[in-house]
């Protein structure tokens, strides 16, 4: 059976589907075979999401594309849309199996499977490879929180955290596969720790990991953070982050909105936004440059002019050098679609686009900054030379490349800023 594997989403949908197509063309006996043409492919996996309106019309464009282009394959849908709305998704054309989130880590069985719940409080997701030069470790899942406007918790159920014996297994698997930049990656992780024995938090792991591979592989692999609440930015975080010799410089924060009674109306009440301009001048003691972005929802229900623009200061403060900007989307089933002063969708897009705009020149800021920079450590993506630096800035090799393979971190000079704010360089090794 050969079959194709799509993901629509987040970083953890795309680890979950790596795990699931290792699993089975891995089983013993299996006759599974991974295929990258959805043409030729007897069954088709789609792992889906539902965080926004778009994300789920995104998905049905999907599946009745694959269904016209290969009407003779089974279609299998899972994810975050398959637990919320399972029976719409089992009309679309072609669908013989829709698999709800919880029921996923069944699929680990066989393409056969119908799903089940796993018996263990952290499904049994596992890689040993990836099919991108940055794999994703997934640390956590799920939410107990609880935002006005996520349907998070209602698809991924709540939070649980992987042991920690388990990602630094992982961890070690990648490094010995030749894979030089990990990132670190869960739902919410400043719930992690919180079910497990000893209460570890985030830091916790991320301190440990620092001690397991820093010795041997400081200099020469790297780990990436994925998002972080602004809580989450205390005195511990300020030192194992300013200790470290394998993180990354860069952090993305979930900071949703810069105005203080939005947060509350949004159920983010357990955090100031001046929580992450205090972390940032004292973070900029132990890293003289450091990446920043921020996931941002402008237009939700009730935010005044007075509150929007509270953000826009707010952000202009902010040393962000990027960011992801949403107009607020309601999604049926959470608190705030029932919210009075739902926003008109101009006044919302209008908003976005405002708070974009500033966010681009933030970051061309940054690039010139970068620049300027004697060298950038370069983590190489593919043949033709795409990259990420340290820094989480778009990079492209134009000299030295036929010295370097993909999966390679090397040190660059910058050269000139190329086409869609991407930094074109030189190798230096």
């Amino acid at each position: 059976m050969r079959f194709f594997t799509a993901t629509l989403g987040c970083k953890i949908n795309q680890y979950e589907t790596r795990a699931i197509a290792e699993a089975w063309a891995g089983k013993a006996g299996s006759d599974a075979v991974e295929t990258l043409d959805p043409l030729g492919a007897d069954l088709i996996l789609i792992n889906s999401c539902a965080v926004t309106a778009n994300a789920v019309r995104d998905l049905r464009q999907a599946v009745r594309k694959h269904h016209r282009d290969n009407p003779g394959a089974e279609i299998v849908i899972t994810g975050c849309a398959a637990q919320i709305i399972p029976e719409e998704l089992a009309e679309l054309p072609g669908v013989v199996r829709v698999i709800p989130q919880e029921a996923k880590s069944g699929l680990l069985e066989s393409p056969a499977s119908e799903g089940g719940r796993s018996a263990t409080a952290f499904a049994p997701f596992k890689i040993s490879g990836y099919h991108r030069s940055r794999p994703v470790v997934k640390v956590q899942d799920g939410c107990s929180h609880g935002c006005t406007f996520c349907i998070v918790p209602l698809a991924r159920g709540k939070s649980v955290s992987r042991p920690v014996a388990e990602i630094v297994a992982e961890v070690r698997r990648l490094l010995d596969a030749g894979f030089r930049e990990m990132i670190l990656s869960g739902v919410n992780l400043r719930q992690f720790g919180r079910d497990l024995d000893g209460k570890p938090n985030f830091w916790d792991v991320v301190g440990g990991l620092e001690k397991e591979f820093a010795a041997e592989w400081a200099g020469k692999a790297r780990f990436r953070i994925s998002s972080l609440e602004p809580g989450q930015l205390d005195a511990q975080a300020l030192d194992v982050l300013g200790n470290s010799r394998l993180v990354c410089p860069q952090l993305h924060l979930s900071l949703q909105s810069g105005d203080h009674d939005v947060l509350k109306r949004m159920g983010r009440g357990h955090y100031n936004p001046e929580q992450a301009l205090e972390f940032c001048c004292e973070l900029r003691a132990c890293w003289a440059e450091f990446g920043l972005g921020a996931d941002l929802l402008v237009g939700f229900p009730g935010e005044t002019d007075e509150e929007f623009e509270n953000t826009m200061k707010f952000c202009a403060e902010l040393p962000l050098t990027y960011g992801h900007v949403f107009p607020y989307s309601r999604r049926p089933g959470t608190r705030a679609a029932t919210m009075p002063d739902q926003l008109p969708p101009q006044v919302r897009k209008e908003r976005a686009a405002r708070l974009r705009t500033l966010v681009n020149g933030k970051k061309k800021d940054f690039l010139q900054k970068l620049l300027n920079m004697e060298e950038l450590f370069v983590l190489v993506q593919d043949e033709t030379g795409k990259g990420v630096s340290e820094y989480y800035a778009a990079c492209r090799l134009t000299e030295g490349l036929d010295r370097l393979s993909s999966k390679s971190l090397v040190r660059c000079r910058p050269l000139r800023l190329g086409k869609q704010d991407v930094i074109e360089c030189a190798s230096m090794d």
